[in-house]
């Protein structure tokens, strides 16, 4: 899960040149990149700061270069972590995003890839979304 040297790091959030764009995917809004063409897709599952960290996004874009079709949902409902936030320490916000309940959220997400022709689904998890287990 979290540990401290990772909250001390937060991603700055601000708009760039990203390479792909925000979709509803599975019933989630999700950024996706790469062609849809491709016959492979990769599911990023994000870290507590959500699916707007700009690293993450550039992770996606780069993947997508080399062929894939990233998706990269908000499983977090547009609730990432804020650090320092009073009123939502760390545990009090984990205790409204389990994994759990993203691991159930991440199905409808496979099957619309599957739907879309992808042949592959893979996925790669950082921090909170390393602990997907489904």
């Amino acid at each position: 899960m979290s540990g401290p040297q990772f909250c001390s790091n937060p991603p700055t959030l601000h708009p760039n040149a990203e390479a792909g764009h925000v979709e509803q995917l599975g019933g989630l809004i999700t950024y996706v990149s790469g062609s849809p063409n491709s016959e492979f897709a990769i599911l990023f599952i994000t870290n507590i700061f959500g699916y707007e960290a700009p690293l993450l996004r550039k992770l996606a874009d780069e993947v997508a270069a080399s062929g894939f079709y990233a998706v990269v949902p908000d499983f977090l409902h547009g609730e990432p972590f804020v650090l320092n936030d009073p009123n939502r320490p760390l545990q009090v916000w984990l205790k409204d995003h389990g994994t759990d309940k993203g691991t159930e959220e991440a199905k409808p997400v496979i099957e619309a890839l599957k739907s879309k022709g992808f042949s592959a689904v893979g996925a790669a998890g950082f921090c909170w979304g390393g602990e997907f287990s489904d």
